[in-house]
C-alpha cells in the first residue's frame, strides 16, 4: 500500500512537470477562455499532439490502441493536475465518442486507418447527428444516402454539428431504408473527407459570438460502400453505444465542475456584500453554495460507478442518462450562482478579450470575462446530447418495461 502510494505521488510529480514544461502560455489562455464545454480549437489541439508525443493522448483507451496503460487512479491524478494547471480539456468527438465506436463495431481495416489519427490528434471528427426536425429524437432522421453502384449518395442536412468548419473527418446517422421501425432503417458512416463536392459548412455565431456550431449540408455527395460503421441499417446500436460515451461522464463532469465551484468561492472570499462584509459570509450564498458542492459530489461518485461499468450492458445506458441530466442541471445552476456573484461586470460581451493571442486587456475583473457567455452557452446544455425529457424517458422505460 505504501509503495502504490509513492508511485502515485511520483507519477503526480511527472505529470505536473510535464505540464509545467509543454504548457505554453497560449494552450493555458485557451483554459482560462473556455466559454461551452469546447476549448479554442487551435490552441486545444496543439496541446492534444503534445499529449500524444509523451504517450498521454488517450488515457481512457487500451493499450493496443495508443492507450497510456494507467489506472483509474492515475486517470484522476491526470485530470486533477491539468485542472490545477488550467490547460484546455481535450476535444471529446474522437477520442471518447467516435473512437470506443470504432473499437467496438469497425473492422481491422476502419481500425487501423482511423484511430492513429484520432489519437495522434491529426484528425478531428465531427459528430452529424442532429437535424433541423430531427435533434432528440434521432429516430425521425431524414438525411439520406442510397446506393449506387460501388458508392452511396448522400442528400439531407445536419445541424449544431460542433466545430465542423474545424473538421477533416465526420461521423454521422443517415437513413439507408424505411421499412420496418424507424430505428431499423439508420446506418452510421464514417466520412474521411469534407471536401467531397456537394459537401457544405456554414458555421452558426453562438450566444457567446464566436462560430462553434454548424449547419452542413449534403448534396448528392458521394461515399464509399465501406464508410458504414457495423451493418447497414443497423446503425442504431453504434448510435446508442457512442451516445453512452457522451452522456456518461467522457468530459468528467464532476471534476470540471469542481474547479468552477471553487472559483466562485473564492470569488466571493473577494467581493463584498454590501454591508461591510464579504460575499462568501452571506448566509444566502453558503446555502447555495453548499447545495451545489453536495450535488457535484454525488455526481462524482456516480461518474465513478459508471467508469466501473461495461459499455452497452443494460444498466449503462439508464447510468448514463441519470449523469446527463443531473450534471446538465448542476451545471446551469453552477452558472446562474457565478453571474450573482460577478454582477453587471458580466453583462459586456468582449469578443476581442474573449480571442486568445489577442493581447487585449478586458474592461472589468478578469474572472468575470467568461461568466456571461458560459451562462449564455449552457442554456443548451440540458437540450443537446439528447434532451434532458429524452433521458427521463430511458429510465422510465427501464424501470416501467
Amino acid at each position: 500500500m505504501e509503495t502504490k502510494s509513492v508511485d502515485l505521488q511520483a507519477f503526480r510529480q511527472e505529470i505536473r512537470a510535464f505540464i509545467e514544461q509543454e504548457a505554453d502560455e497560449s494552450i493555458r489562455e485557451a483554459g482560462r477562455k473556455m466559454t461551452s464545454f469546447f476549448p479554442p480549437f487551435e490552441q486545444c489541439m496543439r496541446w492534444h499532439r503534445k499529449l500524444h508525443a509523451r504517450g498521454w493522448s488517450a488515457a481512457s483507451w487500451p493499450e493496443q490502441y495508443g492507450g497510456a496503460g494507467w489506472s483509474r487512479e492515475q486517470k484522476r491524478i491526470f485530470e486533477e493536475e491539468c485542472r490545477i494547471a488550467g490547460v484546455p480539456r481535450l476535444l471529446p468527438q474522437g477520442l471518447g465518442m467516435v473512437g470506443p465506436a470504432i473499437m467496438k463495431f469497425g473492422t481491422d481495416e476502419q481500425k487501423s486507418r482511423f484511430l492513429p489519427g484520432i489519437a495522434a490528434g491529426e484528425d478531428f471528427w465531427a459528430q452529424g447527428y442532429s437535424e433541423p426536425n430531427a435533434g432528440s429524437d434521432l429516430a425521425s432522421l431524414a438525411c439520406r444516402a442510397e446506393r449506387r453502384g460501388d458508392h452511396y449518395v448522400i442528400n439531407g442536412s445536419k445541424t449544431w454539428t460542433t466545430y465542423a468548419h474545424h473538421a477533416n473527418r465526420m461521423f454521422l446517422l443517415v437513413r439507408t431504408s424505411n421499412e420496418g421501425k424507424s430505428q431499423q432503417g439508420i446506418s452510421f458512416f464514417l466520412i474521411d473527407r469534407l471536401d467531397r463536392p456537394g459537401l457544405e459548412i456554414r458555421p452558426i455565431i453562438g450566444l457567446d459570438g464566436f462560430p462553434e456550431q454548424c449547419d452542413v449540408f449534403f448534396d448528392n455527395v458521394e461515399v464509399p460502400l465501406d464508410c458504414c460503421l457495423g451493418e447497414e441499417n443497423q446503425g442504431w446500436t453504434v448510435a446508442k453505444y457512442l451516445l453512452e460515451h457522451e452522456r456518461g461522464g467522457s468530459a468528467s463532469f464532476a471534476a470540471q465542475f469542481d474547479m468552477e465551484l471553487n472559483r466562485i468561492r473564492e470569488r466571493a472570499a473577494e467581493l463584498g456584500d454590501g454591508f461591510g462584509g464579504v460575499l462568501a459570509d452571506d448566509p444566502v450564498f453558503q446555502q447555495r453554495f453548499t447545495r451545489l458542492y453536495l450535488e457535484v459530489a454525488a455526481l462524482d461518485a456516480t461518474e465513478s460507478r459508471f467508469a466501473a461499468m461495461e459499455k452497452g450492458s443494460p444498466e449503462s445506458g439508464p447510468m448514463s442518462s441519470m449523469i446527463k441530466i443531473t450534471a446538465m442541471e448542476t451545471l446551469q445552476r453552477i452558472t446562474e450562482l457565478a453571474v450573482e456573484v460577478e454582477g453587471s461586470p458580466t453583462l459586456t460581451l468582449q469578443l476581442a478579450a474573449l480571442t486568445v493571442g489577442a493581447g487585449v486587456a478586458p474592461e472589468g475583473p478578469e474572472q468575470a470575462l467568461t461568466v456571461m457567455p458560459k451562462y449564455l452557452n449552457n442554456r443548451a446544455a440540458t437540450i443537446f446530447g439528447g434532451s434532458n425529457e429524452i433521458q427521463r424517458n430511458i429510465i422510465a422505460k427501464m424501470l416501467l418495461g
